[in-house]
């Protein structure tokens, strides 16, 4: 058993276990970048304040990145564990003043190693995996707004909820969580008020570029991401189905959390005062935004894909082990602390097995050598460097990663074509069948795509 004087170094060894297994063995066991990170880079390689699919900040974490560490592939699977490891830390902090022992504090982070979303999925940093250190964040700095109402942390609230909704747009179902909180509880915390509004006034600065973006692009990602729900697709019988499907997926999901929960639990005795402020707000902050997901799939029959809830889960532990702290029994932490060793183990060798034994992955993708390839047949043939590649995120997006100049990404040119100089190198890909009859440039196929190079000779 871990004595409580040990209890802080025991967190730091398993963040920095989680950092080290979770870096080191996607960089080992892939080819190339997941197919998220590949769009947030390409989307890095031409900034904007918004793109097709997604608000802007995960493109904005990718390109720093790139600018530090360039197209090393470690790199960015590092990112995703730095933003995993900065909400494993805040759930810690905020678990230390709810729970008020350092013990239970330290199993409220370690049980997240039993949700697929903290482990298994983690090496693909994207839009939900940015969101995560938001989420917390914005948790933990409203909980102190309300309680300490100091001036740093309504300010801080207001920052990182802006940022996770740059993240994601589903970001805002924790924020009306926390207004539903607030509107519940006003007579006790209406002191707050005006912390509360500057916070939301903090917001709504930062996101006034992404909205006026938003404007000018004609709601673009909003209506991807309706369409990713398949709306657009109406069926009474989805009202059902697909809520129901999304209910069983998150049982199944969190079946080894629940399964670490009874390895110490001397009783199930459920004893829950809903008059004690911090149940209250951890009920809030767990429960609600899934209820308002399971809402938005009943009332509007959309499906809702298992990645959208990575966020959702991340003060489960804190909740539970409050709702059973007079269960718990300290002799079978033992068993608690074997179990959580099984899966933390075995979720990264089971990524890596998964990994050398299926080669059809997106990750298996000969990026770097198609770069090689396509940056060969450049220097053949041209003497400026390449500046624009276009087409889709995953082909051209790949190209702008692994190429020497890191080419600006674009989907397509549009009415731009005037816009492009002659010292501009572009590279086209696509259809090698339309390819090879419009290009005027030198013409390649590395199937299952055509490439058309046209630069100064």
């Amino acid at each position: 058993m871990i004595l409580k004087k040990n209890i802080n170094k025991a967190l730091y060894l398993f963040l920095f276990s989680h950092l080290l297994l979770w870096t080191l063995i996607p960089s080992l066991s892939n080819t190339n970048l997941p197919l998220d990170t590949i769009e947030a880079l390409a989307w890095g390689s031409n900034l904007d304040w918004g793109f097709s699919k997604h608000p802007p900040f995960s493109a904005f974490a990718v390109e720093i990145f790139f600018k530090v560490f360039g197209n090393n592939d470690w790199a960015y699977y590092l990112l995703s564990q730095i933003f995993v490891l900065i909400s494993f830390f805040i759930v810690w902090k905020f678990s230390n003043e709810v729970l008020e022992d350092k013990t239970h504090s330290l199993l409220s982070v370690l049980l997240l190693a039993g949700i697929y979303f903290y482990n298994f999925t983690t090496p693909e940093f994207n839009v939900n995996v940015s969101q995560l250190p938001f989420w917390a964040l914005s948790v933990y700095f409203f909980w102190k707004g309300i309680n300490l109402n100091k001036f740093i942390d309504w300010t801080l609230f207001g920052v990182f909820s802006a940022l996770g909704f740059l993240s994601k747009y589903l970001f805002i179902y924790i924020l009306i969580a926390l207004l539903i909180f607030f509107i519940f509880n006003f007579k006790k915390y209406k002191k707050s008020l005006k912390g509360y509004f500057l916070s939301i006034l903090i917001s709504l600065i930062l996101i006034i570029p992404h909205l006026i973006w938003l404007f000018e692009n004609n709601f673009v990602t909003i209506f991807y991401g309706l369409n990713r729900s398949g709306i657009s697709e109406f069926s009474i019988f989805n009202h059902l189905k697909y809520p129901l499907e999304l209910l069983l997926k998150q049982i199944v999901i969190l079946i080894p959390f629940f399964f670490m929960i009874l390895t110490i639990l001397k009783k199930l005795k459920l004893k829950v005062n809903t008059q004690n402020k911090e149940i209250r707000f951890l009920l809030f902050i767990n429960l609600i935004p899934i209820l308002l997901m399971l809402t938005t799939s009943l009332l509007l029959g959309a499906k809702i894909r298992t990645m959208w809830m990575t966020p959702f889960y991340l003060f489960f532990g804190t909740l539970f082990l409050f709702i059973f702290k007079n269960s718990i029994d300290t002799k079978r932490l033992k068993r608690f602390y074997y179990t959580f060793l099984f899966f933390f183990i075995l979720s990264p060798f089971v990524y890596l097995a998964v990994s050398l034994t299926d080669n059809t992955k997106r990750t298996d993708f000969p990026g770097k050598e198609i770069g090689r390839l396509v940056q060969n047949k450049w220097d053949d043939n041209f003497t400026n460097e390449i500046k624009i590649v276009i087409g889709d995120e995953w082909y051209a997006g790949n190209l702008s990663y692994h190429l020497y100049s890191r080419p600006i990404w674009v989907n397509d040119l549009k009415n731009k074509t005037e816009n492009i100089t002659e010292d501009e190198g572009v590279i086209y890909t696509g259809n090698p069948k339309i390819l090879k009859k419009i290009c005027p440039g030198v013409f390649g196929i590395i199937k299952p795509v055509g490439y058309c190079m046209i630069g100064k000779r």
